[in-house]
């Protein structure tokens, strides 16, 4: 740990979770705001990895780095699999998927119909 004192701000924690998944190459990464629309987090991230071996690295390197530089532990689902994994920080909740897992269970969209809910596509820097 880099020795942050004090935790990190939902908005904070949002942008390092989203450095990282640039920094693996994740695609199409997608955050939801759902700050007042559910208790169960701030936010959702939502991406893919090309590939079952890519979506757990991104995921693997993800939980690491937030442990590591910020003292975070995460919960993790189906990190075995590589289909589908799901990381969960307490104030954010990340979804790793392969590209038709993501297709298939089009989780985002469900969220983007509630009223209200604000999407914000990342773009690559």
């Amino acid at each position: 740990m880099t020795g942050a004192a004090e935790p990190l701000s939902s908005e904070d924690l949002l942008s390092q979770i989203l450095t990282s998944l640039e920094e693996d190459k994740a695609e199409e990464v997608v955050s939801i705001d759902l700050r007042g629309k559910s208790e169960m987090a701030d936010y959702m991230v939502v991406c893919s990895g090309r590939s079952t071996r890519q979506v757990a690295a991104i995921s693997e390197k993800l939980v690491e780095r937030l442990k590591t530089d910020h003292g975070r532990l995460s919960k993790v689902e189906g990190k075995e699999a590589g289909d589908w994994v799901l990381i969960d920080t307490g104030d954010i909740i990340v979804h790793v998927f392969r590209p038709e897992v993501r297709e298939f269970y089009q989780l985002e969209k469900m969220w983007m119909t509630s009223p209200g809910a604000a999407r914000t596509p990342v773009q690559p820097g």
